[in-house]
């Protein structure tokens, strides 16, 4: 199930603001975070790990939507969802190199622009207590949603909340929907694109940037490896900042970085 997009002005496109020569985009859940947030609610609090690895493998090789799945995996979930924030918060910890990368990116112009199949206000909550409210309130988020499930009076409620999705494509945020308008902008005005990720929810951006960065032993590196997209690995973003870092300054290229480092 594909999606499109209207071609999308330059002035529609926020992370131009600042006209920067490079922009880097990234996954959140399992990315920026050291666990994915999704994975953690659905094998502590909704249909556990057994169903949940299945589901993420009948995505990876081609039978099953990913929004199917992740659906599925999200209502097993019946906790109140203020419980739900204030289980993540005592639970998942930020990737050990991203905070530094933050700061840098902010010095340097880089702007960080987060895709992410989970849910804003859970991502939004997370940033905060990571980074502080002002840090976490000056990135770009493009996610999916929460809304009230019908016949519930609020989200807090047992069972009173469902995912709603960002688009109507088969991954429910098709995160290549967001890159494509930046990478067809025409030479001089496009700036080089990062992108960073690690799982099934970033197969439909695996191809759009210049340089991707998947999360060694995880499933985005198999699927790059199944359809041959280039990619190089990483373990935190430590070493992300060391390379881009080094392309920012001149010192590679992107296709140096690329085939210095992949797997």
């Amino acid at each position: 199930m594909g999606s499109t997009a209207a071609p999308t002005p330059a002035t529609a496109l926020p992370a131009l603001a600042t006209k920067p020569k490079f922009i880097f985009f990234t996954d959140f859940d399992g990315t920026i975070t050291q666990q994915d947030s999704n994975d953690f609610l659905t094998d502590n609090l909704g249909f556990g790990v057994d169903l949940r690895k299945q589901g993420n493998a009948d995505v990876l090789f081609g039978r099953r939507d990913f929004r199917d799945g992740f659906k599925d995996m999200m209502d097993s979930v019946k906790t109140p969802y203020n419980e739900c924030i204030e289980t993540l918060l005592k639970n998942i910890t930020l990737d050990e190199g991203f905070k530094e990368f933050f700061y840098w990116a902010r010095e340097n112009n880089v702007p960080i622009v987060v895709l992410s199949g989970g849910m804003q206000p859970i991502i939004r909550a997370l940033l905060a207590h990571f980074l502080g409210q002002e840090e976490a309130d000056s990135l770009q988020i493009v996610s999916n949603d929460v809304a009230v499930r019908p016949g519930k009076s609020s989200i807090n409620e047992e069972g009173g909340w469902h995912i709603t999705f960002h688009d109507d494509s088969g991954f429910g945020h098709d995160k290549s929907i967001e890159i494509r308008p930046y990478a067809n902008l025409p030479d001089g005005e496009r700036p080089v694109l990062f992108y960073a990720g690690d799982g099934v929810s970033d197969l439909s951006a695996a191809k759009e940037t210049d340089l991707l960065f998947a999360k060694a032993g995880k499933d985005l590196v198999t699927y790059c490896e199944t359809e041959g997209v280039p990619f190089t690995t990483f373990n935190d973003f430590s070493e992300i900042l060391a390379t881009v870092k080094d392309i920012v300054e001149g010192k590679t290229s992107v296709k140096a970085a690329a085939m210095g480092r992949q797997q």
